[in-house]
């Protein structure tokens, strides 16, 4: 019962102090789960936060679930689950009593234009810490450049790309073009 109160310890933690998205959550979860638990290894949470991000559902409750189902199985991921969601359902329901009161208050337009400038740089420091990891030879910087590309420059929809990208690496893999 211990483990399973510091899962949805942590990840109510995370999940109330993170804003912006699964990308921005990574270094957190990285800390948390890594770093200081020690309940999944860096690869590990780069391997949960890749198949959340190819499932439906926001990819930090996705990431959230894996990381309890490994911990204590189904109800490991539920509690998990939970602490991730909880911080936002309750600050989602306050902000809906007073939500125009809110959004007209400069004070609170400044402080989220703030916090896009942090989340920005956040999501950086993630790309940079990601791609170091991941890119382990020139035919996996050549994958990522072309997806890069057709992500910003074309119509192609992101989830088809990760798809592409994920069958070229098991073809390379079995070819044996692609190191791991």
């Amino acid at each position: 019962m211990k483990e399973l109160l510091q899962l949805y310890a942590v990840f109510f933690r995370i999940g109330g102090l993170t804003f912006g998205g699964g990308l921005t959550m990574l270094p957190m979860l990285k800390y948390e789960l890594a770093e200081k638990k020690g309940w999944v290894t860096e690869e590990e949470l780069l391997d949960y936060y890749a198949v959340g991000q190819c499932t439906p559902g926001i990819i930090a409750v996705n990431v959230s679930t894996f990381v309890g189902y490994k911990r204590k199985g189904i109800i490991g991921a539920i509690f998990s689950t939970l602490g991730m969601i909880s911080p936002s359902l309750i600050i989602i329901s306050i902000l809906a009593l007073f939500l125009e009161q809110f959004m007209s208050n400069q004070i609170v337009v400044h402080a989220v234009a703030g916090i896009k400038v942090v989340v920005c740089a956040l999501m950086l420091n993630t790309v940079v810490t990601m791609a170091k990891k991941s890119l382990v030879g020139g035919l996996c910087c050549v994958i990522a450049a072309a997806a890069f590309v057709l992500a910003v420059f074309t119509p192609v929809p992101t989830v088809l790309l990760v798809i592409l990208a994920g069958i070229l690496g098991v073809i390379l893999y079995k070819a044996g073009g692609l190191k791991v």
